[in-house]
């Protein structure tokens, strides 16, 4: 695997749209080549030479190709945008919709993400050292398809309405949570090793939601089922299982209702 390494010698004075910053776009360029990717700093289209140094060239396909991204990135938003192979690592902390509909390959961040990260994922691997933003492994304003494939992993917290609408894959919060999570929630798994203050599981009508911490408040349309044991994450515990959100419309299976799924660690 070939490495790329970007390294910021500009910051920008709004927030840069690095949507080429991903190994699909780099695939089969020399040095030169990537600098002269374009960006967009508000409304203005601009190169990546104008923010970063560049070494290194790219492998022959993006699943050859490995990116290492170096310095100040908190105003730089839409890093592994898309990607469908390779590895990102960005050693700070970006700004929002890092990873946003990502489809496969390894994406680290050594530090924090904002807002939107992960939306739209299909495939995967996403790991957060730091803390997630809201709307993590959500949908898109306006969209009704949140995340549908892949692995979200924070180990810090995460804000609110992580996995808005989501309909598959996994997302693994270390940490605590915000409130409204997995709001609309029709498949997928969200696993919160810590607490989740209120508005869990929300109008979601399948997946499963697991939360080893407390949940303060919990909605009203979840029902107790019993208690099991399971294994989670690679460890094993004990759960209690509900079933929710019931003031909600279920699909059925061979004739039974399908509920989303909310496990209370005991």
């Amino acid at each position: 695997m070939e490495t790329v390494t970007l390294t910021m010698k500009n910051q920008p004075k709004l927030y840069l749209e690095a949507d080429n910053i991903s190994p699909d776009k780099f695939a089969g360029k020399k040095a030169s080549e990537i600098a002269a990717l374009h960006a967009y700093e508000g409304r203005d289209q601009t190169t990546l030479s104008k923010y970063f140094e560049v070494a290194g060239e790219a492998g022959a396909t993006a699943a050859d190709t490995r990116i290492v991204v170096k310095g100040d990135v908190s105003r730089v938003k839409y890093i592994g945008m898309k990607m469908t192979a390779g590895e990102v690592v960005v050693e700070n902390s970006p700004d929002m919709y890092t990873g946003a509909w990502m489809q496969g390959g390894k994406l680290l961040v050594k530090g924090s993400v904002e807002a939107f990260a992960g939306i739209g994922m299909k495939g995967g691997e996403f790991v957060i050292e730091g803390n997630a933003g809201n709307y993590l492994g959500a949908a898109y304003r306006g969209d009704w398809r949140g995340m549908q494939g892949g692995l979200i992993r924070v180990k810090g917290d995460a804000g609110s309405d992580i996995g808005y609408f989501m309909n598959g894959g996994t997302i693994v919060v270390h940490g605590n949570t915000d409130v409204h999570v997995g709001t609309h929630m029709e498949g997928g798994k969200i696993i919160i090793k810590g607490n989740a203050p209120s508005k869990v599981g929300g109008q979601m009508v399948g997946g499963e939601i697991y939360v080893y911490g407390a949940i303060d408040v919990m909605m009203p349309g979840f029902k107790y089922v019993h208690d099991e044991e399971l294994e989670v994450d690679g460890e094993s515990g004990k759960f209690s299982l509900f079933y929710g959100d019931t003031g909600e419309r279920h699909p059925k299976r061979k004739g039974q209702i399908v509920y989303g799924k909310l496990y209370l660690k005991i």
